[in-house]
């Protein structure tokens, strides 16, 4: 697992890239007229807690909110943290000590909470679980088929969400999963009447759904690098917000559903950076060394995360 390396840049602000200690406004505009040119909609630059850049474009608006698809995972990590520190669950448990359906197959029996956080679960990935048709998704996902033994293979999808949904449902023993998620990460982040894409049966889509505007989705960017506080207020220990940056054997840029800088976003970018991303180059970059975030958002077009990075860092 490459944690040495990243808590280095998370923790004692080491990278790889040198940045300005302060961004130009002049580098951010370059950056937004590059973005606006594909079809961007917003652009917001936040650095010591601040906002230093925000323009929109192209029918954007400080107020508007918009899909950020996969962007959505990243908060249900954020719970399963708060899960894990309110006694809930353990990221090494096995998913069939409260997942029983598997507990007589031999492969699902051995999965862990962490291996279905980190997509190494080896489960059918089963993207047909965006449908809205499927009547109960959690059910449909528990059956999926497992197509690699845990922990040999990263395979994206909704699947592997859906399952901790149902996973955290069951723990909560009649508390929902939304009212989780909000009473302990959204709502103290000032988010609130989010759309979470329930099926029939009420349960939420993990994997996607949240539409935010650029200044809401920043609140994440704060939160990452207030060490799992928010304004002052403690959300996640810090401790346990490191694992979210743990990687596995077999993906060891992928953590707990945040990615970071070595998956070829951007090979110039500062070794510390995290990333929340979504459908469309639906953007949240988070660089703890320099104290920064950035939100992109926009329509699906040709667009190069790298090209937009090095002009908004000037490199």
């Amino acid at each position: 697992m490459r944690t040495a390396a990243l808590f280095a840049g998370l923790f004692l602000g080491a990278t790889s890239t040198i940045v300005s200690a302060e961004l130009r406004t002049a580098d951010c505009a370059r950056a937004a007229k590059y973005s606006e040119s594909q079809r961007g909609i917003s652009i917001l630059v936040m650095q010591n807690g601040r906002t230093v850049f925000e323009r929109y474009a192209n029918g954007g608006l400080p107020d508007g909110k918009w899909p950020i698809f996969s962007g959505t995972k990243s908060f249900w990590g954020i719970a399963a943290l708060c899960a894990v520190h309110d006694g809930l669950i353990k990221l090494d448990d096995h998913a069939a000590d409260t997942i029983t359906e598997w507990k007589s197959d031999p492969r699902k029996s051995q999965i862990t909470v962490r291996q279905l956080l980190n997509f190494t679960d080896g489960i059918d990935g089963a993207p047909h679980l965006h449908r809205a048709s499927i009547r109960d998704r959690n059910a449909a996902a528990i059956r999926l088929s497992i197509l690699a033994e845990p922990g040999t293979q990263f395979i994206y999808g909704p699947s592997h969400l859906q399952v901790f949904s149902e996973l955290l449902r069951r723990k909560l023993q009649g508390r929902g999963t939304i009212a989780y998620l909000e009473k302990h990460v959204l709502n103290p982040l000032g988010l609130y009447h989010l759309e979470f894409k329930r099926d029939a049966r009420g349960n939420p889509l993990p994997a996607s759904g949240f539409e935010l505007t650029a200044r809401e989705w920043a609140r994440l960017g704060e939160l990452v690098l207030g060490h799992g506080s928010y304004h002052g207020r403690l959300i996640v220990p810090a401790d346990l917000l490191k694992q979210a940056f743990t990687g596995s054997a077999v993906n060891p840029s992928y953590g707990l559903t945040f990615r970071w800088s070595d998956i070829c976003i951007c090979k110039t970018a500062p070794a510390d950076m995290i990333v929340s991303l979504g459908s469309a180059y639906q953007r949240l970059f988070i660089i703890p060394s320099v104290k920064l975030v950035i939100v992109r958002q926009g329509r699906e077009a040709k667009f190069s995360d790298a090209h937009f990075l090095r002009l908004v860092l000037g490199l």
